[in-house]
């Protein structure tokens, strides 16, 4: 439990805050927030893990000191609210102003742009999903044979991004004629980003290589560091953007999301100590698989409501199943 002690304080002041700021249901889709930013956020603990486990205990704690700063206050709290700066065109400290001051006025903005956003986040979600469904590389596969002769698909160059780019368009024919160009615009840009981050992320993914020596600077200290938060800025981008299918409450979003990235960081830690990783091989699986219901509830709900709470437990379900899938085969195996 002591891994986790920081992560059980900032729960319950996160909480206690958006219990203040929205009553009971912002308790609620607070705690859905945070319990969605760690499942969709695990395939991030995972590879954080395998860096992490060759830094020294120095680095080990800065990256949970000066490396949750950055991500709660960078990615998880700064984004969201540029998001809505970007997409209604206002000022960021504008913006700001609004989600404190005038909520109502701030919905009403993102409201007007659900489409734009749904669209965005709901393509870059699905290129989340379907690059790790069509990994041909992947050696273990959870639904057995399906999964298998799926994955093999995937020796197709870019055909992840044939796919989805196939969906954005078949979901044109379902939307009125004046939305239809700005979710076109804005499900291509989803798709740019994920091919620009993981483009980023492959740029220090050379381990596997035989590079010895940037092997080395990866452990040695700053790099690794640095690593680790590019890869975390890469991976934060799914729980940010999915948490707008959760709420529309910048204030909520921002909490529940830094209570998800705290115990994220936690968990990466307890990884590394416990030398447990191995021990769940379907989790990551089953972070995927939310991922992936995650981006078409987005994209679906640019013409028909899905209840929040539908969608925050759909990706908890996912999780639990992948963990006893998990338990089973440690048993078997």
């Amino acid at each position: 439990m002591r891994h986790f002690k920081y992560s059980f304080l900032v729960t319950v002041a996160g909480l206690v805050a958006a219990f203040l700021w929205g009553g009971p249901a912002g308790l609620f889709i607070a705690a859905i927030l945070g319990v969605l930013e760690i499942s969709l956020s695990f395939d991030n603990a995972v590879v954080n893990a395998s860096v992490l486990k060759d830094m020294d205990p120095k680095w080990q704690a800065r990256f949970l000191t000066w490396g949750i700063l950055i991500a709660v206050f960078g990615m998880r709290l700064v984004f969201p609210v540029a998001i809505v700066a970007i997409v209604a065109d206002i000022g960021i400290l504008e913006v700001t102003q609004m989600a404190l001051n005038d909520p109502d006025a701030y919905s009403a903005h993102l409201l007007a742009s659900h489409v734009d956003i749904s669209a965005f986040g709901g393509m870059f979600l699905l290129m989340v999903f379907l690059s790790f469904l069509l990994d041909e590389t992947k050696e273990l596969h959870w639904w057995g044979l399906v999964e298998e002769k799926l994955a093999g698909i995937g020796k197709l160059e870019s055909i992840e991004i044939v796919i989805a780019l196939g969906v954005l368009w078949a979901l044109q024919s379902f939307l009125p004629p004046e939305e239809k160009l700005d979710a076109m615009l804005a499900g291509i840009s989803g798709v740019m980003l994920f091919v620009i981050v993981g483009s980023a992320s492959g740029l220090f993914e050379v381990e596997e290589t035989g590079e010895a020596v940037t092997h080395a600077a990866k452990r040695s200290g700053v790099m690794g560091f640095l690593y680790l938060e590019v890869l975390d800025a890469s991976f934060s981008f799914d729980g940010v953007i999915g948490a707008f299918a959760i709420s529309k409450d910048v204030i909520i979003i921002m909490l529940g999301l830094a209570i998800g990235a705290m115990f994220v960081r936690s968990i990466t830690v307890y990884l590394v100590r416990k030398g447990t990783l191995s021990e769940y091989v379907f989790l990551e699986h089953g972070a995927h698989y939310a991922i992936g219901a995650l981006a078409l509830i987005m994209l679906a709900s640019t013409k028909v409501h899905i209840p929040e709470v539908v969608t925050g437990l759909i990706g908890a379900a996912f999780i639990g199943l992948s963990l006893l899938s998990s338990i089973r085969y440690r048993n078997k195996h």
